[in-house]
């Protein structure tokens, strides 16, 4: 139960560093996010993983309501307000961490619907924790004779054997957020994920970029251009 408290406090101290800034330049958009982590963190009682992650879901309500989205489902949003205490395994504790400081670097977005979808993809680790299906679908291929790296950063039933990728970029583009899908020569394609707070700054054509993408923690991907500066957290999506 220390190590819990130690880590809830290193992580609240984190909170408050990372949203001083937005205090001070806009605190009447700052106050629905602020009452989101203020609620995700009194999720840490929690003990089972899945009441923890309906509750950071529910955590998200105050936000929700200032975008006029509709609302949490009342279950979610009641475990907030009181939630239940429990014994966390260190294995939970450990995505948990990484689910809270995804979500602590949210508040440099601007807008709150970009904000709201960069908290959400935070849980994405915790979704995988519990058996769920990830918040980005998948699109499914026929069958067919590949190499063995042509399902390297698929979902698979049991752990796959490649840990690194290179191949050439056939396209990329960027959303309003500023966030790519890049398009490689193998076929593969690759969406950087919303939470992440780097940005490429691609300007030539495609096929001047060669591509190396190898596993980060927690089933995470990083996305590499040879040559230029930046390392970005991606997600396949074909």
């Amino acid at each position: 139960m220390t190590e819990n408290k130690s880590r809830i406090a290193r992580l609240w101290f984190a909170v408050l560093f990372a949203c001083f800034p937005l205090f001070l330049s806009t605190p009447a958009a700052a106050r629905p996010r602020d009452e989101v982590m203020a609620g995700a963190f009194r999720c840490a009682a929690i003990g089972e993983m899945r009441l923890w992650l309906d509750c950071f879901y529910g955590a998200a309500q105050p936000v929700r309501a200032a975008l006029a989205l509709p609302p949490a489902p009342p279950a979610q949003v009641k475990l907030v307000s009181a939630p239940p205490s429990g014994r966390v395994t260190s294995t939970d504790i450990t995505i948990r961490d990484g689910v809270m400081a995804s979500a602590i670097g949210c508040p440099n977005m601007s807008e709150d619907r970009a904000w709201l979808n960069c908290y959400y993809a935070a849980a994405e680790a915790a979704r995988v924790r519990v058996g769920l299906a990830t918040s980005v679908p998948v699109k499914a291929s026929a069958p067919t004779p590949t190499p063995a790296d042509i399902s390297f950063g698929m979902p698979q039933p049991v752990a796959q054997s490649t840990s690194r990728v290179a191949a050439r970029m056939t396209s990329y583009k960027f959303d309003r957020y500023g966030i790519f899908t890049s398009t490689l020569d193998s076929g593969q394609v690759w969406q950087q994920v919303s939470g992440d707070s780097s940005f490429a700054r691609w300007t030539k054509a495609p096929g001047n970029y060669r591509v190396h993408i190898s596993r980060g923690a927690l089933g995470s991907y990083n996305f590499q251009v040879q040559d230029n500066p930046g390392m970005f957290k991606v997600r396949r999506i074909k």
